[in-house]
């Protein structure tokens, strides 16, 4: 479909580095709740959120079925940029170890000023990353050269250390589609700042912090001012940490300071050897339903009830796990059991909802001390371990408040696992194609 036609791009006449995305009134449009929150805080749209209008055919046979659209759309809000005209020739893709991120842009109208269009979200198994998001890479910029009113894809700007590893298989699938693409990687952290920036002073109800004291989210206006923005702490949760002190724009103004090897990775495989989950989803949902009490030792089963002189209440985690090990070492009379025997002793939920607490406590920990150490007050927790989850974000919160004493502030995204995604397409070729442009050594 469009083979002709892409055969015949010429790479020397199309306009790399002339293209700037017009944010003017973006908003975060068929907004949705966040998992597992039933605050009001949310209720209230963004402009215009309601957004029931079908999409035109040309965005249709531009992006994918109606069917996938609104499976994509009910997952990951989509963020409408409603003054956007100028052509878009580039899609975006961070590929993580365990998950990769797509962004790409469709137009609403082609006819007028106030046409507009949408930024799409979309992520797949980084472990099946040929059979997914590549063919849907290869589907998309099929369907831009089949249009004969829209330019055809032409740029992947690519980010993420799968950006290096599936470099080349990339390539030779376009090759194979003879799709004249160009694959321009783009550097991981410079990407993630670039997409928190632009998500911090672009986009309405974007931001937002968790209200301990209310249990509900607040949102938090854009900021608009260097002063406002910075610095900050990024702590980015993917299948492991990156933590990153941001003191303002441009490469310079960002280095990374430390992580973890204990991040969402390690949740989810142990998950998936401790339980029945299939999925992240799943694993969320268990977590959601389960009592830690049954797994955890908590300061009340030392002490009876909360050990105030040190700040610690009955129901904080003294050791996580430590009940398994009290139940199955001092209550089985020395029997030998399976594996299977001795996860049948636990509820599958309550592992889940320890699990969760162990990694997210740990990271809440971590970030403190990092933040301490650069006396940073303001921390973003970023990455799909987050994914929306409200038991995540309220562990993460409280966490950071606890050893802070109140005196940092966390904050967290509606497209928290889009950061780099965000960077890479906002970036675009740049026109910087002798840093850019990548052989196929």
């Amino acid at each position: 479909m469009g083979t002709k036609r892409a055969e015949k791009i010429d790479f020397e006449k199309l306009p790399a580095g002339t293209i700037r995305i017009d944010c003017s009134g973006a908003y975060i449009a068929n907004d949705h709740l966040i998992r597992g929150s039933l605050s009001p805080a949310l209720t209230t749209p963004s402009p215009q959120t309601s957004d029931n209008s079908s999409e035109s055919e040309e965005e249709q046979a531009f992006s994918e079925t109606a069917a996938e659209a609104a499976a994509r759309d009910s997952k990951n809000a989509h963020i409408a940029l409603p003054k956007h005209n100028s052509e878009v020739i580039h899609i975006a893709v961070d590929i993580g170890g365990t998950l990769t991120k797509l962004v790409y842009f469709t137009a609403s109208s082609r006819s007028g000023t106030t046409g507009g269009g949408k930024l799409h979200f979309q992520d797949f198994q980084t472990g099946s990353f040929e059979d997914g998001a590549l063919d849907f890479m290869v589907r998309l910029v099929k369907r831009s050269t089949s249009k004969k009113n829209y330019p055809p894809i032409t740029y992947i700007i690519a980010t993420g250390g799968g950006a290096h590893k599936f470099y080349k298989l990339m390539s030779a699938s376009f090759k194979k589609h003879k799709l004249p693409m160009m694959i321009i990687k783009k550097d991981e952290m410079e990407c993630l700042i670039k997409g928190l920036d632009w998500l911090i002073t672009k986009i309405p109800n974007e931001i937002f912090t968790y209200d301990l004291d209310q249990d509900h989210i607040r949102f938090v206006p854009n900021m608009e001012t260097d002063t406002d923005v910075y610095p900050y702490l990024l702590v980015n949760i993917g299948s492991g940490v990156s933590m990153i002190k941001v003191t303002g724009p441009g490469p310079k103004g960002f280095e990374r300071i430390g992580g973890s090897s204990l991040g969402g990775g390690t949740l989810w495989g142990l998950l998936l050897l401790l339980t029945d989950a299939q999925d992240y989803n799943e694993m969320l949902e268990m977590a959601q339903n389960g009592d830690n009490e049954n797994i955890d030792l908590l300061v009340g089963d030392i002490y009876g009830t909360s050990y105030n002189k040190i700040g610690l209440k009955s129901n904080h985690i003294a050791s996580s796990f430590a009940k398994v090990f009290k139940k199955l070492r001092f209550s089985q009379l020395g029997k030998k059991m399976t594996v299977a025997e001795k996860l049948s002793n636990f509820k599958q939920e309550d592992i889940a909802r320890s699990l969760l607490y162990l990694v997210s406590n740990n990271i809440g920990q971590i970030a403190y001390l990092q933040a301490l150490r650069f006396g940073l007050k303001r921390i973003y927790f970023g990455g799909s371990y987050i994914s929306g989850h409200m038991q995540t974000i309220h562990t993460l919160s409280y966490a950071l408040n606890f050893w802070s004493k109140g005196e940092m502030k966390s904050y967290f995204l509606r497209h928290e696992g889009y950061l780099g995604s965000v960077g890479a397409f906002m970036m675009g070729p740049n026109g910087d194609m002798a840093n850019g442009k990548e052989s196929e050594e």
